[in-house]
């Protein structure tokens, strides 16, 4: 069953800065989430190791968290995702 707030969260690859991710997960599993993607236990992250997290957005419901994600990988979505990067993009991991 699920329990707790969920998080729309936003990653960008230290290795290779203009890669970004989205995905969701509970608040209360974020660093693990994380630390699960910086292992390489996520096929679409693997390759660009590590991630740092650069933006997130609390929902109550696992449903609404769902429809949002689903929205931000939407082509209709993509200049919020587009701009969401950019404004949240951390300088400081590039080269």
């Amino acid at each position: 069953m699920y329990k707790g707030d969920t998080f729309v969260y936003f990653l960008q690859s230290v290795s290779n800065p203009d890669r970004f991710y989205v995905g969701i997960t509970l608040v209360a599993r974020k660093e693990e989430r994380l630390a699960e993607h910086n292992r390489g236990q996520t096929k679409s992250t693997s390759r660009f190791v590590p991630w740092v997290c650069i933006y997130s957005e609390t929902y109550k419901t696992k449903s609404e968290a769902q429809k949002r994600e689903q929205y931000l990988k939407s082509i209709k979505g993509f200049r919020e995702r587009k701009s969401i990067c950019e404004k949240y993009k951390d300088n400081s991991s590039v080269g």
